[in-house]
């Protein structure tokens, strides 16, 4: 089984705009600068707490030049980030103080939720929740937003589904989740007895078309295993439910195992460790564009491919 939420990742369009909007605006921590391994002609960026625990990073490919994504039937429609309880009345100001005009506050089986949509359109939630007082959270004691009110990790992520049922039998028999009830059309499944970073709801919408990938849309959410024994089992469990995953494929701060589910949304084993301060220290973390080992003898020609930014908020350090 798996162990909650491990990172999701989306598509952005303009790198810049991502990252004065996600270390700016939501003040979450680039722990990493790096590229897409698949295609290193595109940043990839990853936004965490100020150590980058499991569970915490939101991470995006900005694909500046491509036409906007569609959400639509087999796609994660919207990811959800903690904050602490009561933080919601300070969120909403913020968010209006930077141009973003958050929906109504919504009540979600239980929790207070506030929309909203970041720059590229992709759908965002904020959700007060006491459990995530008690997650592994590291304050970005620097960051532009106040530790009180810092995003404490993700949350949870929303799916359309045109049938619900063989991907409820996937989480349920495979992954270890169970269902843990209906509210207002969307089917809650939480893995170890739910709780903030273990949540995923499904709505299912039976004539929705299909989505396409592009900026604005959310491309795949990766769930924790513990190290690499534990990904072999799981891997193997999706195998034998008729899946059809990859092979293990060495992401350097972490391990990764793709796969879809049968209604078509990307999922990912990704192992807990080692970690994003494997090749940088934790104080300067994301300061610096970091390529894996064996893309370093390419360092040259990818650093001419990519778009320069720079950040307002003293990028890392803690």
């Amino acid at each position: 089984m798996v162990h909650g939420i491990h990172h999701v990742t989306a598509i952005a369009g303009d790198p810049q705009t991502n990252l004065e909007f996600y270390a700016g605006v939501l003040g979450m921590r680039l722990v990493k600068r790096s590229v897409n391994q698949d295609a290193p002609g595109t940043y990839h960026f990853f936004y965490a707490d100020a150590e980058g625990h499991p569970g915490t990073d939101l991470t995006f490919f900005p694909w500046p030049h491509a036409d906007r994504g569609r959400k639509g039937a087999g796609q994660i429609v919207e990811v959800a980030l903690a904050v602490p309880p009561g933080s919601l009345a300070h969120w909403h100001e913020r968010l209006l103080a930077h141009g973003v005009r958050p929906g109504p506050v919504e009540w979600r089986f239980g929790e207070s939720a506030l929309p909203f949509e970041d720059p590229d359109g992709i759908s965002v939630a904020l959700v007060e929740s006491e459990g995530a007082l008690q997650r592994p959270f590291t304050p970005w004691a620097t960051g532009p937003v106040p530790a009180a009110y810092q995003v404490r990790g993700l949350h949870s992520v929303r799916l359309w589904q045109r049938r619900l049922a063989p991907s409820a039998r996937l989480l349920t028999e495979v992954l270890g989740f169970e269902a843990q009830g209906q509210e207002d059309g969307w089917h809650r499944f939480g893995v170890e007895g739910g709780g903030s970073g273990c949540y995923l709801d499904i709505r299912e919408v039976p004539g929705a078309p299909p989505g396409s990938w592009g900026p604005g849309v959310i491309h795949h959410v990766a769930w924790r295993v513990r190290d690499d024994a534990e990904q072999r089992q799981v891997r193997t469990r999706v195998e034998v439910a008729g899946c059809r995953p990859t092979p293990v494929i060495d992401r350097f701060w972490f391990k990764s195992v793709y796969f879809q589910e049968p209604g078509g949304v990307i999922y990912e084993l990704a192992t807990d460790g080692p970690g994003f301060a494997v090749d940088e220290e934790l104080d300067r973390l994301g300061e610096r564009l970091v390529l894996p080992p064996w893309l370093e003898p390419h360092r040259a020609r990818i650093e001419a491919a990519l778009p320069p930014v720079t950040l307002r908020w003293g990028v890392g350090r803690t």
